[in-house]
């Protein structure tokens, strides 16, 4: 007998008209860009209601400024905020100091459902994974053996609020200030034609570390190198930026702390001049320099997804994750993957021990082809 479920408490209604509403998911970046889609179900939902993002400080700087929040609760550095004894009664003495009426929790954890039931909220929605969700009175119920993306498991939860959720996907505004920032920047170092984002990283966050999630640096190095020299043919030009007198297609790697060594393979593996910013951008100029360009491309990682939801023409690489789960939730992105056997609960099951990209992945002459076609650029 699953004990958590022995636990369960009686189920009540939505509320028709919460006053204070706050929005749970602390990490990491990827699923808290993801997690905006139900942002913008809850915003419609109840267009007057004051909505508080409770979010870690890693992936906070993602959605502090989101329009369609009114609030940052900082959950501070972890992953989850509850797996220690003081993280997680500072927690619950910080939901109880927001006198929510709603909370909606993205987190399948037996402890957030506890931390919840503690707050002393009326209304506690969340995901209820074999269990997990004992205190939420209002349940998503969450199959963890059947793949769905996880942007419309979180959308579950708004479903059981009963909330329209068509047309919710993931979404980052990207600022006229960002923008600006990013165009001055570019013209600073001699980016006046249309370019390509490339980023070679991620796969690391407080809450995992899955470096096999990473596609070889050569392999971008190699692809960009193919797309860029069809670019500034396109009529009209895919990018967003004033074109300059003479230049060439800019191919941009981007990298965050710690990304050096990467970003640095797979400049050094290109034949063609190319700028890199590392650890130099805020997450508000990495989605401006996404949305400025004519295509980013990036792994299975919290950069791709934003990338995706500030309306950037996005490619993502997947090998050892699962597309039906974890592609971008973008109506302007494509993912790349080549079919291959995966555990079904996705990355929860662990990084895999015998990944091979060479074996198991997708080719740069295959990545190719799929992108050109997604752009429109003839094969």
């Amino acid at each position: 007998m699953n004990p958590y479920k022995m636990l369960a408490l009686p189920t009540r209604p939505a509320p028709v008209h919460p006053r204070r509403i706050v929005l749970i998911m602390p990490c990491c970046i990827g699923d808290v860009v993801l997690a905006t889609a139900t942002l913008k179900a809850l915003r419609r939902g109840y267009p007057g209601a004051h909505i508080t993002w409770a979010v870690g400080s890693w992936s906070k700087g993602v959605i502090e400024h989101h329009d369609l929040l009114d609030a940052v609760l900082d959950t501070g550095p972890q992953a989850l905020p509850i797996r220690t004894l003081g993280g997680f009664g500072r927690f619950v003495g910080q939901l109880r100091a927001g006198k929510f009426d709603l909370a909606v929790s993205l987190v399948r954890s037996p402890l957030m459902s506890a931390a919840l039931l503690l707050s002393g909220i009326p209304h506690r929605a969340g995901l209820d994974s074999a269990g997990r969700g004992f205190s939420y009175n209002i349940r998503a119920l969450v199959d963890p053996h059947v793949p769905r993306h996880e942007a419309e498991i979180y959308l579950d939860v708004a479903r059981a609020l009963g909330l329209d959720t068509t047309g919710c996907w993931a979404n980052v505004p990207v600022s006229e200030a960002d923008r600006q920032r990013v165009r001055v920047l570019l013209a600073e170092r001699g980016v006046r034609e249309s370019f390509i984002v490339v980023n070679p990283t991620g796969g690391r966050n407080p809450g995992m570390v899955m470096d096999s999630k990473r596609w070889p640096p050569h392999n971008f190095a190699a692809l960009a190198e193919k797309l860029a020299s069809h670019l500034l043919s396109l009529s009209p030009p895919l990018h967003r930026m004033e074109r300059g007198a003479g230049g060439e297609v800019g191919i941009i790697l981007l990298g965050g702390p710690g990304d050096e060594a990467i970003v640095q393979a797979a400049q050094s593996a290109m034949a063609v001049p190319s700028l890199a910013f590392v650890a130099e951008l805020s997450f508000g100029e990495i989605a401006a320099l996404a949305f400025l360009s004519s295509l980013y491309i990036g792994n299975d990682t919290g950069l791709t997804h934003l990338a995706a939801a500030a309306g950037a023409k996005t490619a993502m690489i997947l090998g050892p994750s699962d597309p039906a789960r974890y592609s971008p939730f973008a109506p302007n992105a494509i993912a790349l993957w080549k079919p291959t056997a995966i555990k079904v609960e996705g990355v929860a099951a662990g990084t895999p021990t015998d990944w091979n990209w060479e074996r198991d992945g997708i080719t740069v002459e295959e990545a190719e082809h799929n992108i050109r076609g997604f752009l429109g650029i003839s094969l």
